[in-house]
């Protein structure tokens, strides 16, 4: 008998352990009923007037699929609506987020991508820049934003700079990484040949290291997105952070959980994307 090929059988078993936790979700936040306590036949006409008969009652304040559904479809049914600062839909939101996410991200691009290739072609290099690199890239990217509110008095270009600050590690690690470790063969037959230092780069050194440079993009891209909505959150304003603590301070629950699966949904995706690009570049031994 002819087994099912793995991505299938791990589908299904997602799509089981899915509905298991919509299930469990169900049944942890269906209402119950709740009878009115025993009364006078006049007390029981007056909370039958006043609406105070047997009624439903959830057992927990979390929300309940139904009303999550009803969240959902009314943050998706309009999500470019805009009626003020403060009111703003979540296709909006989440454009503002990701503007600040590519902006700060293209700018750590632009840094590391040089700069990595000078730390693993140069030796010297690196043992003189590799001090800092090490002082600097455990510090929390949230930790420089009253220095960037401080210095640039502007919190969407605060956040640009957060996102930059966090991207550009990663990139900048691996970029050297790769350019340090590529194979001696290739660079000694470029040396045979006589190929000038531009040619070898672009030529030898870059499609040799672009796996490992992808590698640190994707993993900065993981850590871009996931700084942005802590940096909004602190900062107000616009995009997708805002947006959830703003409905924390609403008390909407739902629409917080909608604004967390968002989020999640987003990340995937953007890791997918580089997962793809990764493929593209990477070459057989």
């Amino acid at each position: 008998m002819k087994t099912l090929p793995i991505k299938i059988k791990g589908f299904m078993l997602s799509a089981f352990i899915l509905f298991l936790a919509l299930f469990l979700w169900h049944v942890a936040t269906v209402p119950k009923y709740v009878p009115p306590a025993p009364a006078s036949s006049g007390s029981a006409e007056y909370n039958d007037l006043m609406g105070k008969g047997a009624e439903a009652v959830q057992k927990t304040g979390f929300p309940t699929l139904t009303q999550m559904g009803a969240t959902i479809y009314k943050q998706l049914s309009h999500p470019f609506y805009d009626n003020g600062p403060n009111d703003k839909g979540i296709g909006i939101q989440l454009a503002y987020s990701l503007g600040r996410v590519a902006l700060g991200f293209l700018l750590a691009l632009v840094v590391a991508l040089p700069f990595g290739f000078l730390i693993g072609m140069s030796p010297l290099a690196y043992e003189a820049f590799n001090p800092f690199i090490q002082l600097l890239k455990p510090i929390s990217p949230l930790a420089w934003m009253p220095i960037a509110l401080y210095t640039i008095k502007d919190s969407s270009i605060s956040g640009i700079f957060v996102i930059f600050i966090c991207s550009v590690w990663p990139m900048l690690i691996n970029t050297a990484f790769g350019v340090a470790n590529v194979r001696k063969e290739w660079l000694n037959v470029s040396k045979t040949l006589e190929v000038n230092h531009w040619r070898k780069a672009f030529l030898v050194i870059l499609p040799a290291a672009a796996p490992t440079i992808l590698t640190g993009m994707r993993i900065s891209m993981g850590i871009a997105w996931l700084v942005i909505v802590a940096a909004e959150m602190l900062v107000g304003g616009t995009g997708i952070g805002y947006f959830l603590w703003n409905e924390w301070n609403n008390l909407s629950l739902s629409s917080v959980i909608f604004a967390i699966l968002l989020i999640g949904i987003v990340g995937m995706l953007l890791d997918v994307l580089f997962g793809k690009l990764q493929k593209v570049v990477s070459y057989a031994d």
